[in-house]
């Protein structure tokens, strides 16, 4: 909740679908001389595993981060801010479009460059949303979500597009011969900065043609703010939407030659550190323009880190689990909303939202409706934005795991996680061992150690039902994703 304290209560998503430019908390300013009647603009950045714990704002005291800090600072830190998978693809499917990947056919694991699906244009995303107001929109970083020309980001709602089509440690066109991976392999690729261009081939994309093979990653987060900065530039007279997602801290991790930093034990700092920084770049443009106050910025990850890395890898802080798990430290994510001209400076909220949540917010913040013809999963948590006291609408939340199978669900403070066990029992029957039941009070327990299934049978009944209830009605309307047409003689 926020620093002034205020108690979660259900609102009906149809409340909040109307808000005014005029009660959005914009304040035409002088310096400024933003038009009040505008729309807001919105940058969303997107880092790659990175943890909740991986932010000086989130507790950090080995990383420094001064311009995320600085953003807290100046807007509102959300410490209960959730991803709908604990893996990139899916994640990042669920952040465009407003819904579980299990909607979208988006939620069996990653894609990888032999992939032949993707997510499906006729989807609407937050570019297509925006789009269709007369937004300039662009996507510098990461896309995932198919690296096929119809599903890249031009099919879905972006004017333009400039980044790797998938991750950073997979090679073109086959993922074939990738170097030793673990932490004592990062540590050799560390030491040789050039294998950027020897070990690897991931491919750099601007707009459907690749323009560099391998992308050398040394640069390529400074280069992906590079290009959001001169977009913000030439679009700061109209709307616009930038979303950048960063490629990094997923490994292999890469720094500029001039940042470098031998000592592998520093690798992982070194790379938030200056992603740090850059973002201290996108501020400083904003602010230059004198559009802050008609900006909106948010900064988050797409799941926990990956922990099995070691120190290639994050920390999720005080929460339990990493990537890939249903813990809170595979999906609870540090995030930061920033918006001079809207959001109360230097508070914080521990209410429960999440990246599905971003899509209907930003439309009641443009004051336009979503689509009626198909079901999304997000709430519009616009009020969180603008507002002490207000409260959020989300009162619960599905788990799905890194494959798309359901998990667990979030009501309240209670998290219900029901993780299927390998094996059979001992005896005659031979029949498949019971799952794993884990309850835990989240407003008492942010780490998971207490498991209250024993002490809660009521509260376990209740969310089970409630858990198998939602996930039916999400592959009962399941929609599907974009696949590829195989010819007969391929």
């Amino acid at each position: 909740m926020f620093k002034k304290k205020f108690r979660l209560t259900e609102l009906m998503y149809a409340v909040a679908l109307f808000v005014s430019i005029s009660s959005s908390g914009f304040v035409y300013c002088e310096k400024s001389g933003v038009d009040p009647e505008r729309k807001p603009n919105f940058i969303i950045i997107f880092t790659d595993d990175q943890g909740y714990g991986d932010l000086g704002c989130f507790g950090s005291t080995t990383i420094k981060t001064p311009h995320i800090d600085r953003m807290a600072n100046e807007g509102r830190k959300f410490t209960n801010f959730m991803v709908a998978s604990p893996v990139c693809t899916p994640s990042r499917a669920a952040l465009l479009t407003g819904c579980y990947p299990k909607r979208v056919g988006m939620h069996q694991h990653v894609l990888f460059p032999a992939s032949k699906k993707g997510l499906n244009p006729d989807e609407h995303t937050i570019a297509d949303h925006l789009k269709a107001q007369g937004y300039a929109t662009a996507c510098f970083g990461k896309w995932h979500l198919g690296h096929h020309p119809e599903t890249l980001p031009r099919q879905n709602g972006f004017d333009t597009y400039y980044g790797i089509p998938y991750s950073n440690d997979m090679n073109h066109p086959e993922n074939k011969d990738r170097p030793k991976s673990g932490a004592d392999g990062m540590d050799i690729l560390w030491a040789d900065p050039e294998s950027t261009l020897t070990k690897w081939r991931t491919p750099l994309v601007e707009n459907e043609t690749i323009i560099e093979l391998p992308v050398d990653q040394r640069t390529v987060t400074r280069r992906y703010t590079d290009k959001a900065i001169d977009f913000i530039n030439e679009n700061s007279e109209k709307p616009f939407f930038v979303y950048l997602p960063h490629s990094m801290p997923h490994i292999p991790l890469y720094v500029p030659d001039d940042i470098y930093d031998p000592n592998p034990q520093n690798a992982y700092i070194s790379v938030i550190e200056h992603i740090d920084a850059e973002v201290g770049r996108v501020l400083n443009a904003v602010r230059e323009l004198n559009i802050e106050n008609n900006t909106y910025v948010i900064y988050t990850s797409d799941n926990g880190p990956w922990t099995g890395f070691k120190h290639h890898g994050g920390s999720a802080g005080p929460l339990n689990g990493s990537k890939g798990t249903t813990f809170e430290g595979g999906q609870r994510v540090p995030c930061v909303m920033w918006g001079p001209g809207s959001i109360p400076a230097g508070t914080e909220c521990d209410d429960l939202v999440s990246t599905i949540d971003i899509l209907p917010t930003i439309a009641a913040l443009t004051d336009t409706e979503l689509p009626n013809d198909r079901k999304i999963d997000g709430l519009d948590a616009s009020a969180l934005l603008k507002h002490d006291g207000a409260k959020s609408p989300r009162t619960e939340f599905l788990y799905y795991s890194s494959r798309g199978n359901i998990e667990g669900i979030r009501k309240d403070q209670w998290k219900l996680l029901v993780k299927p066990r390998n094996g059979k029992k001992s005896g005659s029957e031979n029949s498949p061992r019971e799952p794993l039941m884990l309850l835990f009070d989240l407003s008492q327990d942010i780490g998971e150690v207490n498991n209250k299934v024993e002490e809660k049978p009521e509260v376990v009944k209740e969310l089970a039902a409630r858990m198998v209830e939602l996930d039916a009605e999400v592959e009962r309307n399941a929609r599907a994703p974009w696949i590829k047409e195989i010819a007969e003689d391929e």
